[in-house]
This record gives C-alpha cells, sequence and structure tokens, in this order.
C-alpha cells in the first residue's frame, strides 16, 4: 500500500504543475495590476514608481520566465511570491485563513456525509415510500436552488428570527465575535455559535448530491444476487443492511465525496462570501478582483493540493471497505 501511495504522489505531481500552468496563463490574460491599482491615482504616481513595482512582482520579465521563476520560488523556497500589496505576506496569509476554512469544511462534509448515508439507505430501503418521497423531494430542491441563495436565505431567516425572539441565538457574521468573550468554553462557544449557519448551508448543498447517489448505490446492491442470498439463509434485515449491503454501497459514496472535494472548496467561496468569514473563499475572492496572480496562485496549489490528498484518502479506503481490493 505505501508504494501505492508513492505512485499516486508521483503522478499528482505533473497534474498539479499542468493546473498552475493553465490558472498562471490564464491571470496573465488579465489586466496589469499594477495599472490597475496605480494609474486611477490623483496625482499619477511617476513612471519610476510602475517600473520599480512591475520589477517587484516579477512583471518585467517575459510569461514563460515568469511562470518558471514562480515555480521555482515555490520549490525551492516554498514561498507564493509576493503580494500586490507589499505589507501582505501570501504565506502567512493562506495558512491562517486556511484553518478558518477548514474548520468550516471538514464539519459541513462529516455532517453532509453523514446525512446522506442515513437518508440514501434508508430512502433505498424503504423505496416509494412516503419517506422515500421526502427525501427525494428535499434533494432535489437543495439541488435546484444556487448556492449563494441557500446561504442568504438562512442568513436572512437567522436575522428575522434573531428579531422576532429579542436576543441573537444564530451569528450571522464572521468567523468569530470581534471581542471575544472571557474565558476559553465562552470563546469556544463563540466559534460554534458563528459556525451553525456557514456549516448548515454548505452541508446542505453538499447533501442533495450524496443522498441521491446513495440511494442509487443501496438500490443496486440490495438488487444484487449475493444480498438475495443472504435473505435466503435467514439472516435479520438489521444484520444483512449493515453487515453486507452498506459495506458495498458505500464504496461508490466514497468515490463520490472524493471528486467533490474541489466542489466543496468553490462552494465555501461562496459560503463564506455571505457570511463575510476571512478565509480561503473571501481571500480568492480578494485576490481575483485586485489582480493578485500570485495570491491567486497560492489559493490554487493550496485546494488543488487538498483535492489530491482528498481523492488518495479515498482510493486508501477502498481496500478497508472492500477485503477484495489490495494494493501491490
Amino acid at each position: 500500500m505505501f508504494a501505492f501511495m508513492i505512485r499516486r504522489l508521483i503522478a499528482a505531481v505533473p497534474i498539479l504543475i499542468a493546473s498552475t500552468f493553465i490558472v498562471f496563463w490564464l491571470v496573465s490574460l488579465t489586466v496589469d495590476p499594477v495599472t490597475e491599482e496605480f494609474a486611477g491615482r490623483n496625482p499619477r504616481p511617476p513612471q519610476q514608481t510602475f517600473d520599480i513595482e512591475r520589477h517587484r512582482l516579477g512583471l518585467d520579465k517575459g510569461f514563460f520566465a515568469q511562470y518558471f521563476d514562480w515555480l521555482k520560488n515555490l520549490v525551492t523556497h516554498g514561498s507564493f511570491g509576493p503580494a500586490l500589496n507589499p505589507a501582505t505576506n501570501i504565506n502567512t496569509e493562506l495558512w491562517h485563513r486556511l484553518g478558518v476554512t477548514m474548520r468550516l469544511i471538514l464539519v459541513a462534509m462529516v455532517l453532509a456525509l453523514v446525512l446522506a448515508v442515513i437518508t440514501g439507505v434508508l430512502s433505498a430501503y424503504k423505496q416509494y415510500s412516503q419517506f422515500d418521497y421526502t427525501t427525494t423531494f428535499f434533494g432535489f430542491l437543495f439541488l435546484a436552488m444556487p448556492k449563494f441563495w441557500i446561504a442568504q436565505l438562512l442568513k436572512t431567516g437567522a436575522i428575522a428570527f434573531n428579531g422576532a425572539i429579542g436576543t441573537r441565538i444564530f451569528f450571522t457574521l464572521g468567523e468569530k465575535s470581534d471581542i471575544p468573550p472571557v474565558g476559553w468554553w465562552n470563546q469556544f462557544l463563540d466559534v460554534v455559535g458563528h459556525m451553525i449557519l456557514p456549516t448548515i448551508s454548505l452541508a446542505l448543498i453538499t447533501y442533495a448530491a450524496w443522498s441521491r447517489f446513495q440511494r442509487a448505490a443501496m438500490l443496486d446492491v440490495l438488487n444484487s444476487d449475493y444480498i438475495r442470498l443472504a435473505r435466503a439463509k435467514g439472516l435479520k434485515p438489521r444484520q444483512v443492511m449493515i453487515r453486507h449491503a452498506l459495506r458495498t454501497a458505500l464504496i461508490p459514496m466514497t468515490t463520490a465525496s472524493a471528486l467533490t472535494i474541489a466542489t466543496i472548496f468553490g462552494g465555501a467561496v461562496i459560503t463564506e462570501t455571505v457570511f463575510q468569514w476571512q478565509g480561503m473563499g473571501k481571500f480568492l475572492v480578494q485576490s481575483v478582483l485586485t489582480h493578485d496572480r500570485n495570491a491567486t496562485m497560492g489559493w490554487l496549489v493550496v485546494a488543488g493540493t487538498f483535492v489530491i490528498v482528498g481523492n488518495l484518502i479515498a482510493d486508501l479506503l477502498y481496500a478497508v471497505l472492500d477485503p477484495r481490493i489490495r494494493y501491490g
């Protein structure tokens, strides 16, 4: 299995490099960030200021020279390069914001996975029942709703609820209070309180797709020959469901969850923007709006690495779920 992991990681390197090259090229086609930053100022800075800033950012070279300098700097020093704002350190800013975003993504993924597996399995087991119709309706409803709309509906509803009862129950802005409460337990509760609405928003989007996938996978397993044989032997329905059917039905679900990691990162961008979290999503939006190429590239490398690691973990889980799978 260790050799398999090494092979997958080595194979992932060219994919990550190719993705950085494509994004670097696309970002280079946009407006000149130095001109965008200084040209609108009154009085207009001298041309020397433009030249110095372009040299600091490496924009005074050709495209391929710029890309290879950026890649060399990343490989040798682990640095994403200078930010458009000289006071900002991209590496420090990214690692701080990564902790904020991962807190949201991990909790949302666990919540979505638990709900999807439970509702998907029960919907398949009780096919065409009232429960199946209800979960199907809400599943397609959440799939049809735009990500920003779900987040905004939850935010608006929470504000209305807080106003109706005359006290704040739900937090709608930020990942924590500007003035933290006294004591570590109160600070922990403050962070948890700010996570409720963004987590539900991101989890609902993910749950809707996963639950439909889990239902389809469970139906395929329940209609297979070895499940019919287990029932014919007189095994209890609970034993057939959990011990035989569920374990096999989780294999396609593992694939689906790994492939949607990139989608979850994209959903986090919208969710963080609506709830004004200072995470990687807000960082990406600010980087794109200011045409800060190095900051945008830093976000891509971090997000791409997590997608690759997530798919690797999914591959390793196959052997746990199905003993017939072995890696040489």
